[in-house]
């Protein structure tokens, strides 16, 4: 007898009745199913959420009820749960302990005030508040009335900057952000001082600064002080969330804990991008960029997690522990990074090998890679420093090849031509001079060479129009009518068309890369001998949007990307009408027609361009092969303002939103096909947890905080086991 007709049994007659009224749906022995009732009846998607701490690794999971109150938790592994239950508008309940085969009734109550509503409310709603300074404020002056830099030119460029360079690491609106830690308010210090000093607080010091340095410090304390004095008062957002409907109650996510609450994750990866059946069931790989050199790994079927250390090449590789810091209120002044490899991205190959973007030495370049070398690419275009090149993992061996590059690395994505080239951006604004590089696995995987295995090219515009590459005049420098151009749009994103032999790119705008230009797509055209052929387009977002960040394209050839004005963007260049060569290319606003943008959900900045949204995505991943279960060629937005997998499904927004732990904060995603027959059981999206402060979502929690991998699915209903 399970402990649903047990309660019904003890409760009698009346109460066995309203207990026949909401019945508990069918389930199966591996899940754990039941109905939440509030008090006006059954509380229709809330979330539903079952922990264990019995597994090798922490392990939860979660659905949404449906719309008569109904859950099914599907396919636990054996072990004691705690369950409960979180929404909108209700208070957290009791966590009830259940076996699998179990059903369980929850009664949930309101939330006592408006204010304790609003703490689970994803960050953005809370960020909302933010006081961006007024159109009218721009450009900087840099006087004392201001307080902004001359080069801050525009409020869109502020608030690129808020979100590409403050929101893209920490999610913003989170309680551990929106609310000052004591350490940093002590001895009467005003807010602006706290802020001042929180923004000092560990490791990632000198990026903070840059940051603040670019949007004026002053201004940048005195606006932050400012939001975070009102929400103490007791201001709360002005927008309110609505719970799940339709589809959403369909997801189910999987969580595992790894890694170390020390370390923080960019990325994972389940698969190879080009055919999610490669590494069926096999381990998640993780890229821990600064915080340490331990590769984080989790076995999804045993649920155990564990860490691979990479190597370098250098023993005078700079190392975390290095960087300049200020005391934490959650580490005091432990150096809690001691990183040397700065693992960015991660990816893997069409043989189950894990390839990163990670620093193997000093960022000074070996001879090949400048002027007076013979390589063909030094020849054209010499590179003196790189702060990250190449690693190659076999999870068979368990050999590492390290891969030391000419030009900088930051995401990967490989082609499916015939050499397997793998494609890298640079990252940062400048990095490299501007240019694109490649490594031809199937050499190297031929000679061990990367020398000769390896390639680079400047970005240069046909402006003259004539359709190939000729002399060019420098990014600086006067358009010439017999010259071409090259620029300075070193790329953010990268990846290889699957329908044609270009590569696309993304370059970030002024708000992350802090050079007076803004963000393009950029299309690359290799052509026979790329350091010496390949051949550039770039193209604007439209009118009223801006800050592209992260690109992905479709199976039909469509390229995606996401904007920091609030927008889902995709581009279609077979819609272009005009020339897309010569000199009118050069600012890329020659095809607005390729253009169509979607305003992301949830509330706008007051005071800023209603069209656009809060909401801010780090990247764009288009699910080519419906890993997910919301169809092919859908895109998703690693939506971290909403905390969720934001997916748009033929025009219309689907927002997944993960409740437990707040401040879900990922990205990139990747999906994996573990077993076709299985239906959605045997597929998923993957992604991991991708702030740099794990305990900013639930500070409560504090030092104990784990990155997590998550698992996204899609089920045919609410119910489906």
């Amino acid at each position: 007898m399970n402990r649903w007709s047990r309660a019904a049994l003890a409760a009698g007659a009346g109460l066995s009745c309203l207990a026949g009224a909401w019945a508990a749906p069918k389930t199966s022995n591996d899940a754990i199913g039941g109905v939440v009732i509030g008090p006006g009846g059954p509380e229709a998607g809330v979330w539903v959420i079952a922990e264990t701490g019995d597994l090798p690794t922490g392990f939860a999971k979660v659905v949404v009820t449906d719309d008569k109150g109904r859950f099914v938790i599907p396919e636990l592994p054996k072990a004691n749960y705690k369950v409960w239950v979180r929404g909108y508008g209700l208070q957290d309940t009791e966590k009830k302990e259940a076996k699998r085969g179990e059903t369980i009734r929850f009664s949930a109550k309101n939330e006592s005030s408006p204010a304790a509503a609003a703490r689970i409310y994803p960050g953005m709603y809370w960020y909302s508040l933010i006081d961006i300074p007024k159109s009218e404020e721009f450009p900087g002056t840099g006087t004392p009335a201001n307080l902004m830099p001359p080069t801050m030119k525009s409020q869109s460029q502020w608030i690129d900057t808020t979100k590409n360079m403050c929101q893209s690491c920490h999610a913003l609106g989170s309680k551990g952000i929106r609310e000052i830690p004591s350490t940093f308010l002590k001895n009467g210090a005003s807010s602006e001082l706290a802020w001042a000093l929180r923004t000092q607080a560990g490791q990632a010091m000198a990026y903070m600064a840059l940051a603040l340095g670019s949007m004026g410090p002053e201004k940048a304390y005195k606006v932050f002080a400012n939001w975070t004095d009102r929400i103490a008062a007791g201001e709360l957002p002005f927008a309110k969330p609505a719970r799940p409907q339709g589809i959403e109650r369909n997801v189910v996510f999987t969580m595992w804990d790894w890694a170390s609450p020390k370390n923080y994750q960019h990325d994972a990866v389940s698969s190879d991008k080009r055919n999610p059946r490669v590494n069926a069931n096999g381990l998640i790989y993780g890229s821990p960029e600064e915080s340490t050199d331990l590769v984080p790994t989790l076995d999804p079927v045993r649920h155990v997690a564990s860490t691979i250390k990479h190597p370098y090449i250098d023993p005078k590789t700079p190392s975390s522990t290095e960087l300049p810091r200020g005391p934490s209120h959650y580490w005091g002044t432990d150096a809690i990074w001691d990183g040397h490899t700065s693992i960015h991205n991660v990816m893997m190959d069409e043989q189950g090998k894990v390839w990163f973007t990670a620093r193997l030495r000093p960022n000074a370049n070996p001879d090949f890679c400048k002027k007076g070398s013979d390589h063909p690419s030094a020849k054209i275009f010499p590179v003196n420093e790189s702060p990250r090149g190449l690693s190659r993992y076999d999870p068979s061996t368990g050999k590492w090849d390290l891969i030391d590059t000419c030009f900088p690395t930051h995401h990967l994505y490989f082609d499916d031509d015939e050499n397997q080239t793998l494609w890298t951006s640079a990252g940062g604004p400048g990095l490299g001079g501007g240019v694109v590089g490649w490594l031809n696995t199937r050499l190297f995987r031929q000679t061990g060479d990367s020398q000769k295995s390896q390639g680079w090219t400047p970005l240069v515009l046909d402006t003259n129009g004539n359709g190939v590459r000729d002399e060019y005049v420098e990014p600086n420098a006067p358009l010439d009518r017999a010259k071409d151009k090259r620029i300075m749009a070193s790329l953010y994103a990268v990846m290889p068309s699957p329908v044609d032999d270009t590569i696309w790119g993304q370059s970030m705008d002024r708000g992350f890369s802090r050079i007076d230009q803004p963000g393009y797509l950029v299309r690359i055209k290799p052509g026979t001998d790329p350091a010496r052929t390949a051949i550039t387009e770039i193209f604007q977002p439209p009118e009223g949007t801006f800050g592209p960040r992260g690109l992905d394209i479709g199976l039909d050839g469509v390229v995606w990307t996401a904007l920091s004005s609030g927008h889902l963007a995709s581009f279609d260049r077979r819609l272009c009408k005009g020339p897309l060569n010569g000199p009118l290319s050069a600012e890329g606003k020659h095809c607005p027609e390729g253009w169509k943008v979607h305003r992301m959900p949830g509330p706008q900045f007051r005071g800023v361009d209603p069209n656009g949204s809060a909401e801010h995505a780090y990247y764009v991943w288009v699910d080519r092969y419906n890993t997910l279960g919301l169809g092919a060629n859908v895109p998703l937005a690693s939506a971290n303002g909403g905390e969720g997998v934001l997916a748009l499904v033929k025009g219309q927004f689907v927002m997944l939103r993960v409740p437990h732990p707040l401040g879900f904060f990922t990205k990139n995603f990747d999906g994996r096909i573990d077993d076709d027959k299985k239906g959605w059981k045997g597929r998923g999206v993957w992604t991991t947890t991708g702030t740099r402060a794990n305990l900013h979502g639930e500070p409560e929690v504090g030092v104990n905080a784990y990155p997590k991998v998550y698992k996204v699915q899609m089920r045919p209903s609410p119910l489906a086991y």
